[in-house]
């Protein structure tokens, strides 16, 4: 798995400094207010470590399959290489705050719902499941562009997913942001300070969810 994850970064996903722009400002200015620098703060499929790496909190862990992954996190960041369906390492109670950017339309819906069960013990008892990931119903034309995309979700379809799943599903949004940072606009903190603020969301094709295990 290691190998497909390494040819997947750099023919699908190769390091870009715009997305270390996008990030540091949606931390800025989302994701802080959300975060409590008493958290235990779990990302999934961290990728580049763009998220975990801007998070200030008291405990910070990373999670992917790709080997390379360590290598770009920050120091104080806890990084696990592996499959992010076995969460047996972390202990019951432990995390506040888990985050998934762009993961759960790359894994089967068994080891979405695998996940989901572990989840439930790991986290505290309001601690939140926070997705980012494709909308289907606004991104359909773009979602099979990636080879690697195997479930489809809607805001509609992810929500009641996690419903079944034993979560109350707390905040909906069907366009929190545009599908990549690969565009023609400019990737500054300024503009998507205004993006997240503005209540229109032109070429808004990502969605954001935030979940509690019931």
């Amino acid at each position: 798995m290691s190998a497909q994850a390494q040819v997947y970064f750099e023919s699908r996903l190769p390091h870009d400094p715009r997305r270390e722009t996008l990030w540091r400002a949606l931390y800025a200015h989302h994701f802080s207010r959300l975060i409590s620098a008493e958290d235990c703060v779990l990302e999934l499929g961290a990728g580049y470590g763009h998220f975990i790496n801007n998070v200030v909190s008291r405990k910070r862990i990373a999670v992917d399959q790709w080997e390379g992954f360590t290598r770009y996190l920050e120091p104080g960041v806890e990084g696990w290489v592996g499959d992010v369906a076995d969460l047996s390492f972390l202990k019951p109670s432990s995390v506040n705050f888990v985050f998934a950017s762009n993961l759960f339309e790359h894994i089967t819906q068994n080891k979405f719902a695998s996940i989901l069960r572990q989840l439930k013990t790991a986290l505290v008892k309001d601690g939140t499941l926070n997705i980012l990931q494709p909308n289907y119903f606004y991104a359909y034309r773009e979602y099979f562009d990636d080879y690697t995309h195997c479930s489809v979700y809607s805001h509609v379809s992810i929500c009641d997913f996690l419903n079944a799943n034993g979560y109350d599903v707390i905040e909906c949004r069907p366009r929190f942001l545009p599908l990549t940072v690969k565009s023609r606009f400019p990737v500054s903190p300024f503009l998507i300070r205004l993006y997240l603020a503005f209540p229109w969301k032109p070429m808004g094709k990502q969605m954001f969810i935030r979940a509690q295990s019931r």
